[in-house]
């Protein structure tokens, strides 16, 4: 399974410049690196080995394309290239558009079958800058879920202006969890970051904070007993149909009674949710089930209600199965 990053950020955050420096490290030149044109990135022509009418191949060993008919097709034909061996690379770099929201960048990779049997759930990685990021969070819906989706965060153009405690409250109220650093400061490798699951793990320990003006809230459900397997089918299948597109993201660690020791790892976007992968076992001590919501418009009661409600209905089916399945002597 290949990783991949999603660099995302609002108009001049920083997404191009930081992107160069990926492509100018010859430490990962194994990447390959999807932008919306060439020309956004600056290539200097002397970085440029070979190319053809959709790839670049840089010195450093990176592989470049623009986005053709669909990000799909895209990682297809990069795959297609790489099992025929005219392409190598490890990891593949996704850069979308400053206005663009990201969330249907993940639904269209959990959506596909192709995708999601050969790239790993991406790792979303967004750039807030300090010089106009207090701006766009608060007038820009865009800006506010590119934040909000964030597995990292990234602070641009701290030595042009100081990070103000506004803009750090703002991001807080969004995305409590998620780590950030400063762009300077950034290794290369932090784009690529911790696998989803470290992340994840790292996100639900923290404390959700209450939701701000802008309208999206995270908040994280928890449950010590396990459940069962046919309950976190039905409140997924729940969620899906009854949050929609106020569901910005859900992302969780599942304990399932049928299953000890193999927690279930769960991923949505809006109306799309993947169906559970199992790991072989838990990242950590702590074995709790633990799902976060990150929404708009959607009371963190319902997600509570609905689940315990779903818990109740299917142990009450199974108490009944089980008592018709083995009566009582007498």
């Amino acid at each position: 399974m290949i990783p991949v990053t999603v660099v995302t950020g609002f108009l001049g955050s920083g997404k191009t410049t930081l992107i160069s420096r990926i492509l100018r490290d010859p430490a990962f030149g194994r990447t390959a690196v999807i932008v919306n044109e060439f020309g956004e990135i600056g290539l200097d022509h002397d970085l440029i080995a070979s190319s053809d009418d959709q790839v670049l191949t840089l010195n450093t060993g990176c592989l470049c394309c623009a986005v053709q008919t669909d990000l799909a097709n895209t990682l297809m034909d990069l795959w297609a290239r790489r099992s025929a061996g005219t392409a190598d690379y490890e990891r593949v770099l996704i850069e979308t558009s400053g206005l663009s929201d990201p969330a249907p960048v993940l639904q269209s990779m959990m959506t596909d079958d192709r995708i999601a049997a050969t790239h790993q759930t991406p790792f979303i990685v967004t750039l807030v800058d300090t010089i106009h990021g207090e701006a766009t969070l608060r007038d820009y819906v865009e800006a506010q879920h590119q934040v909000a989706l964030a597995d990292r965060i990234l602070i641009s153009k701290s030595d042009l202006n100081p990070i103000s405690d506004r803009l750090i409250a703002d991001i807080d109220a969004l995305n409590p969890g998620a780590p950030r650093m400063g762009t300077i400061e950034a290794d290369p490798s932090d784009l690529f970051g911790p696998p989803s699951i470290t992340a994840l793990t790292a996100r639900l320990t923290r404390t959700p904070r209450r939701p701000v003006h802008i309208g999206i809230d995270t908040f994280t459900v928890v449950r010590d007993r396990p459940m069962p397997a046919l309950a976190l089918t039905l409140l997924l299948q729940a969620i899906a149909e009854h949050c929609g597109t106020g569901l910005l993201r859900l992302k969780g660690l599942v304990a399932i009674e049928e299953m000890p020791g193999r927690p279930a790892v769960i991923h949505g976007v809006r109306h799309v949710i993947s169906p559970p992968d199992f790991l072989d076992r838990w990242p950590s001590g702590d074995e709790r089930t633990r799902i976060v919501f990150i929404t708009t418009g959607v009371p963190r009661y319902f997600a509570i209600r609905l689940l315990d409600a779903i818990e109740a209905e299917v142990r009450d089916a199974n108490a009944a199965q089980l008592s018709t399945s083995h009566p009582s002597d007498g």
